[in-house]
C-alpha cells in the first residue's frame, strides 16, 4: 500500500464534506483545494556576498525536502548596486504529497515554536483565494540547526488555492489546520 500524507487523507475524508455543507456545493469538484505552496526568500545582501544565496537555497531545501532554486533580478537598480541577471533570492514550489507533508509540519511543529504565538493574521488574502504568510525567523523549523545558522532571516509562504473567494479559502485553510487569530 502506498503512503499518503495525513492531511491529504483528512482533506479527502473530512474537509470536503465540511466545505460542501458550509457553502452548499452540489459537486465534489466545486470544493476548493490547495493547489501549491511556494516558499520564497529574498536575500538583499547577496549583491555583495554570493555565498548568501547558497545558504538560502540550502536552508529552503532542508525545510521542504525539495531542491530550491535561486531567483535572479529582472532589471538594473543603480541605487542598490544591482545588475540584471544577478541572483537575489531563493524559492521552492511544493505540490502534491510534499505540499501536504510541509503543511502538516508547519502547523504541528513550526508555528507553535514562534514566540508569543497567538495565531496567524487573517489579513494576508489577496482577493482571489490565495494566502500569504510571512515568517520572521527560519529557526522555527526543526530541520534548521540553530548552531549552523549564519544569519537569522525570514521568508514568505504563499498558499495557492482553487477557491474563488477569500472566505472559501479561509475556510479551507482553517479546516486544514492553519490557526487563524480570532477577531
Amino acid at each position: 500500500m502506498a503512503y499518503t500524507p495525513r492531511l491529504k487523507e483528512e482533506y479527502k475524508g473530512r474537509v470536503i464534506s465540511a466545505l460542501k455543507e458550509e457553502f452548499g456545493y452540489t459537486n465534489v469538484m466545486q470544493v476548493p483545494k490547495l493547489t501549491k505552496i511556494v516558499l520564497s526568500k529574498g536575500v538583499g545582501a547577496a549583491v555583495s556576498d554570493k555565498k548568501l544565496i547558497d545558504y538560502a537555497v540550502e536552508e529552503l531545501t532542508k525545510i521542504t525536502g525539495q531542491k530550491a532554486v535561486s531567483t535572479i533580478s529582472k532589471k538594473d537598480v543603480a541605487s542598490f548596486k544591482l545588475r540584471k541577471g544577478m541572483p537575489i533570492g531563493a524559492k521552492v514550489t511544493l505540490r502534491g504529497e510534499r505540499m501536504y507533508e510541509f503543511l502538516d509540519r508547519l502547523v504541528t511543529s513550526a508555528l507553535p515554536r514562534v514566540r508569543d504565538f497567538g495565531g496567524i493574521k487573517a489579513t494576508g488574502f489577496d482577493g482571489r483565494g490565495n494566502y500569504n504568510l510571512g515568517v520572521l525567523e527560519q529557526i522555527i523549523f526543526p530541520e534548521i540547526d540553530i548552531d549552523k545558522v549564519n544569519k537569522i532571516s525570514g521568508m514568505d509562504i504563499t498558499f495557492v488555492t482553487s477557491a474563488a473567494t477569500d472566505k472559501e479559502a479561509k475556510s479551507l485553510l482553517t479546516e486544514l489546520g492553519l490557526p487563524f487569530k480570532k477577531n
